[in-house]
C-alpha cells in the first residue's frame, strides 16, 4: 500500500469487475492485459462500492477530490492487492486446503483431472480449478478461464472449505503465473508436464515462457512448494529442477528416465498396462486412458498423489476406474456401424498434434486404416506455430482437412494459408474448408472402415470465437449430427 484516504468503511465483498459490484463491496481497479479497471471506477462507485483500491495515482487523486467521503487505497500492484483483499474477505481458505498445482503446455487438464480422481478415491473432498470446468466437492461449475483471477479462485476455495474439502487441484497457466493471478496461494505439490511452443504472442520467447512456468516452483507471493514433480523427459526439465531448489523434495518422472518410470508398457484402444517403478516400490498399473502422453500424465498425477499421502496400492487400485476427460481423446458415439472412429481432442500446438496423431496411428495400424486429421489455428495468437502445426498434421496423417479454429479478429483464410505452407511441405493431400461445420462433414464422409478421424483444436470448447463475437459450436455435437445423417 502506497497511500490511503482517511475514510473508513465496513465491507461485505470484493470485485474487480465493475458490472458485479454491489453496495458495500471493495472494488479493486487494476491495469490488465486487455483493459484498465481504473476506467470503470465511477461505475463501481455509482453501484455502491464502499472502498476503491487502485493502482493509478491519477485515479487516486481524482477520487480523493471527487469523493472525499469514500475510502480509497493506492497500491503499486493491483493484482497483488486483489489477492490480499480477497483472501481476507473469504477468510483465507487457501490456508485450509492442500493445493496441488499443474503447469505445462500440454497435459495440464488431464493430469489435474486424474489427480483429483485419485484423491477422491480415498474419500477426500476436492476443489478442482481448470480449463474445462471447476469442481467444488463434487459440484460441477462452469470454467471461463484456465486460471481465473485470484478473487474467483478464492471464492471457489471458500465454497469448497464450507463443503468439507481438504484438497485443491489447480491448473496454473503461464499467463496466470506471469500476471500473478495466483499471488499468495501456497502450493504444496507443484507439477510440471512439459514445455513446447505456445503463447509466444504473449511471452515473446521460449526462455520467457519457461521462466513464467518456473515461477510456480519458486513460489508466487508464498513459500516454494513442498514437493516438485517434474517431467524428466522434457528438454526444459533442468531449468524446472533448478527453479525447484527451495522445494523440500523433487520427484522426476518419465517413461524410461526419472524417479518414477515405467516397464513393460502395453497399449491398446481404451486400455494401457505397465509396471510402475518408484524409489518406494513397484506396482502393476492399468488405465483406460490410452497413449504415451497419457502414460506420462498418469505418472505425474500418481507421483503427486503419493506426495499427498496415497500409497502405491491405493493409486493402482484407483487407476482402473479413471473417467474420460471431456475433449481429451473423446470418442464420438455413432460411428461404430460405419467401422470408423471419430475423436475430438484439444490438441492445438504442433507437439500436441504429433502426439495425438501418433496415438491414432498406433490404433489403426493393425486394421490397416488411415488417419484423417482436421485442424485449424487460432487467430490473434502466435503466428509462427501455424506452419509448424501444418507440418505436424501432414507428416503423420493420410489426409488433412484444414479449417477455422477461433479466428477472432483475423481473416480465417489468411490463417489457413499460413498453416497450409507447412502441410504442403509434406506432400500430404489436404482439403481446405473455411467453415468448420462443413469441414467436419468432409472429414467424416471421407473416412472408410478402419479409419480414424481426428477433430483437433477445440476439444471441450462450445463456441467458435469470431470477429463479431462468440457463436455456439461444439465439435462433438456437429460430428454426432453428421454421423446420424450417415446412418
Amino acid at each position: 500500500m502506497l497511500q490511503r484516504s482517511a475514510a473508513e468503511a465496513e465491507v461485505c465483498g470484493v470485485e474487480y469487475d465493475s458490472r458485479r459490484v454491489r453496495r458495500g463491496d471493495v472494488f479493486v481497479a487494476m491495469r490488465g492485459g486487455t483493459t484498465n479497471g481504473n476506467l470503470y471506477i465511477e461505475k463501481a462507485v455509482a453501484q455502491g462500492a464502499a472502498v476503491v483500491v487502485t493502482d493509478s495515482a491519477a485515479a487516486f487523486a481524482e477520487l480523493h477530490r471527487a469523493h472525499p467521503e469514500l475510502a480509497v487505497v493506492l497500491v503499486e500492484r493491483g493484482r497483488r492487492a486483489l489477492a490480499a483483499v480477497s483472501a481476507n474477505i473469504f477468510a483465507r481458505p487457501m490456508e485450509r486446503l492442500m493445493l496441488s498445482a499443474v503447469t505445462g503446455t500440454n497435459g495440464k487438464t488431464t493430469t489435474a483431472f486424474v489427480l483429483e480422481q485419485l484423491l477422491r478415491s480415498v474419500g477426500r473432498k476436492c476443489v478442482l480449478v481448470g480449463t474445462i470446468e471447476n469442481h467444488v466437492a463434487g459440484d460441477v461449475r462452469e470454467s471461463p478461464h484456465t486460471t481465473p483471477e485470484s478473487r474467483d479462485v478464492l471464492e471457489l476455495f471458500a465454497d469448497g472449505v464450507k463443503a468439507g474439502a481438504t484438497e485443491a487441484v489447480m491448473e496454473m497457466s503461464s499467463h496466470a503465473l506471469e500476471q500473478e493471478r495466483v499471488w499468495g496461494m501456497p502450493v504444496d505439490v507443484g507439477i510440471f508436464t512439459n514445455l513446447t511452443q505456445d503463447h509466444l504472442d504473449y511471452h515473446g520467447t521460449m526462455k520467457a515462457y519457461a521462466r513464467a512456468k518456473a515461477r510456480m516452483f519458486e513460489g508466487v507471493g508464498a513459500e516454494a512448494p513442498r514437493v516438485a514433480v517434474i517431467n524428466a523427459e522434457d528438454a526444459w526439465s533442468g531449468q524446472m529442477v533448478e527453479a525447484a531448489r527451495a522445494c523440500v523434495q523433487v520427484v522426476t518422472y518419465g517413461m524410461d528416465v526419472g524417479d518414477w518410470r515405467t516397464a513393460g508398457v502395453e497399449m491398446r484402444s481404451g486400455r494401457t498396462c505397465f509396471e510402475l517403478k518408484t524409489p518406494v516400490g513397484a506396482v502393476e498399473m492399468q488405465s483406460p486412458l490410452t497413449g504415451r502422453v497419457n502414460v506420462l500424465n498418469l505418472l505425474a498425477a500418481s507421483a503427486a498423489a503419493w506426495a499427498r499421502g496415497l500409497t502405491l496400492e491405493q493409486i493402482a487400485g484407483a487407476t482402473h476406474w479413471l473417467k474420460q476427460i471431456p475433449g481429451r481423446f473423446q470418442v464420438v458415439r455413432g460411428a461404430e456401424g460405419l467401422g470408423i472412429t471419430v475423436v475430438v481432442d484439444y490438441a492445438h500446438t504442433d507437439d500436441a498434434l504429433r502426439n495425438l496423431i501418433a496415438l491414432a496411428r498406433d490404433l489403426v495400424r493393425e486394421r490397416g486404416g488411415r488417419v484423417i486429421t482436421l485442424f485449424g489455428c487460432g487467430g490473434d495468437r502466435d503466428r509462427t506455430k501455424r506452419p509448424k502445426m501444418g507440418r505436424a498434421a501432414g507428416e503423420g496423417s493420410d489426409l488433412v482437412i484444414l479449417t477455422s479454429d477461433n479466428p477472432r479478429s483475423e481473416e480465417p483464410m489468411s490463417i489457413i494459408e499460413e498453416a497450409l505452407v507447412g502441410v504442403r511441405e509434406t506432400g500430404t493431400e489436404c482439403i481446405v474448408e473455411e467453415d468448420r461445420g462443413g469441414a467436419i462433414a468432409i472429414a467424416i464422409r471421407a473416412a472408410r472402415a478402419g479409419d480414424i478421424v481426428l477433430l483437433a483444436g477445440k476439444g471441450h470448447e462450445r463456441v467458435q470465437v469470431m470477429r463479431d463475437g462468440e457463436v455456439p459450436f461444439d465439435d462433438a455435437a456437429v460430428a454426432a449430427g453428421v454421423l446420424r445423417e450417415m446412418e
